[in-house]
């Protein structure tokens, strides 16, 4: 049925539940997993260069704003790198091969090229629910997925929250 199953996930509970439900298809079929996370510079998570700016002025307090903004980007890819390792490692003792990446860029075309390059038979990824404006204004990356992905697609619907979703930490996975 499947042999490879690509899934993109976040660290969140969404993120969380997209994984349970790649780990389970994989587990029934016997397939290979590839956990997925994008940074995207579209994420409120990204510290922006415009955020730097607004903190330095000229001169050696600048140097101190780009050493912070290393600092943080730095952070943000460990934080990335911890959970998909947590991950794998959940797969692995399942008994399923598995690897994971985590890339920089738009999540959407991202997504498609991994999984086409990857040779992928099924996509699993996310979907916040967002409807008109929101979806308009916010873009929708399951929606770009579903129209251009190479393979399968399923989607995991998330329920709309008033508040943004917290990142999951180890105890809690």
């Amino acid at each position: 049925m499947f042999n490879k199953i690509l899934v993109a996930v976040e660290n969140t509970e969404m993120g969380k539940q997209v994984f349970e439900r790649g780990l389970s298809l994989a587990t029934a079929t016997n397939a290979e997993l590839l956990l997925l996370h994008v940074i995207s510079p579209f994420d409120e998570d990204y510290l922006t260069a415009g955020e730097m700016e607004t903190q330095s002025s000229y001169g050696t307090s600048q140097v101190h704003s780009v050493e912070y903004y290393v600092g943080k980007w730095n952070a943000l890819k460990q934080e990335g790198i911890d959970f998909l390792t947590l991950f794998t490692n959940q797969v692995i003792a399942q008994g399923v091969t598995a690897d994971f990446t985590q890339e920089l860029g738009d999540p959407s075309r991202l997504i498609c090229e991994i999984a086409r390059s990857w040779n992928a038979d099924l996509i699993v990824l996310g979907r916040r629910g967002l409807h008109g404006l929101s979806e308009f204004f916010l873009g929708s990356v399951s929606n770009y997925v579903l129209h251009h992905a190479p393979c399968s697609v399923l989607t995991v619907q998330g329920i709309i929250s008033a508040t943004p979703e917290k990142p999951v930490t180890a105890s809690s996975i």
